[in-house]
């Protein structure tokens, strides 16, 4: 039983940390239709970023700045925001298909320099020992992760109630309002590239805040975390939840991770050793076909977006 507790806990983790992600994700696409297909790439900067700065002295790669670990925090969201408003600025200007292709292509470029520059990153060999805050005053693994989901979970409640003030905002609903009809938004003397950057730049430093919260809770990264499939993760989370609802982000990161690590078992009880390192592939098949049934079904998802640019206005049926 306590195996299923402890079990339950880290489960519930990253499911927490997949939900920060998810949120950024939904500031971008669900609020202001920017299709960034980059996620795994702004996910890795928070992550390095936090590794490299709150580590200890190492000849093995750059490092051992031993910066403070809420600062080290607060620094992977600023460079990744910065990587953001380098990327968004030429990027944004393209149409939706454009920026998918630009942003996954500087996904990919992030996870190659990650592979090759060891100096930086410690190449295929990852970065290890990345500090925890406050991890040796608990006695056992058990209660510090419990410290940790306690604090992941304020850290998701802090997210989700700055952008649930964020979008209710005037500010929300010009992004909305871009998201529906750019050229209307732009008629009426809103300039829409200021605002898509804008929401470009903040929701690539929520998943840069994610990504440090892994790299944290981990305590180990190489760039065989960030492949592409993570980004397929955290847009299936956001469509079956329901992409332009904050709650729905959140509710979909829970049920596709929940899939995802039951599928991982699954695989294991059914499918006989020869078959069991295609795995993933069942795991992706799987994310598939409850994504397809979600868009049959429900295609905004299963809490559905928000249409209303004005909070409680009726809305045509």
């Amino acid at each position: 039983m306590s195996g299923v507790i402890s079990y339950l806990v880290f489960f519930l983790i990253l499911a927490a940390i997949y939900g920060i992600v998810s949120l950024g994700l939904n500031l971008q696409w669900g609020y202001t239709g920017l299709f960034n297909i980059g996620v795994a790439g702004f996910f890795a900067v928070g992550a390095y970023t936090y590794a490299i700065l709150a580590s200890s002295p190492t000849t093995n790669h750059l490092g051992g700045f031993d910066v403070p670990i809420p600062l080290s925090m607060i620094a992977a969201m600023i460079v990744t925001g910065i990587a953001a408003l380098i990327i968004g600025f030429p990027t944004l200007r393209l149409r939706d298909d454009y920026l998918a292709i630009a942003t996954i292509g500087i996904a990919f470029s992030i996870q190659l320099v990650a592979m090759n520059m060891q100096w930086l990153t410690g190449g295929t060999q990852g970065l290890y020992n990345i500090p925890q805050p406050l991890a040796n005053t608990f006695e056992s693994n058990f209660d510090y992760n419990l410290f940790f989901l306690a604090m992941v979970l304020i850290v998701l409640l802090v997210v989700y109630i700055a952008l649930e003030r964020m979008v209710h905002s005037p500010w929300g609903r010009v992004l909305m309002a871009i998201r529906e009809d750019e050229t209307a938004a732009s008629s009426v003397g809103k300039n829409a590239f200021s605002y898509r950057l804008q929401s470009f730049v903040i929701g690539s430093m929520i998943m840069g805040l994610g990504g440090a919260f892994y790299a944290c809770f981990i305590k180990y990264i190489s760039p065989q975390d960030f492949q592409p499939v993570l980004t397929f993760q955290i847009w299936a989370m956001l469509i079956i939840g329901g992409s332009g609802n904050n709650r729905g982000a959140i509710l979909g990161a829970l049920l596709v991770w929940m899939l995802w690590s039951g599928s991982g078992t699954l695989v294991q009880s059914i499918l006989p050793a020869s078959l069991q390192v295609k795995g993933g592939a069942f795991q992706i098949i799987l994310i598939g076909l409850v994504l397809m049934v979600t868009l049959i079904f429900k295609p905004k998802g299963i809490m559905g977006n928000r249409r209303a640019i004005i909070p409680g206005a009726k809305q045509a049926p």
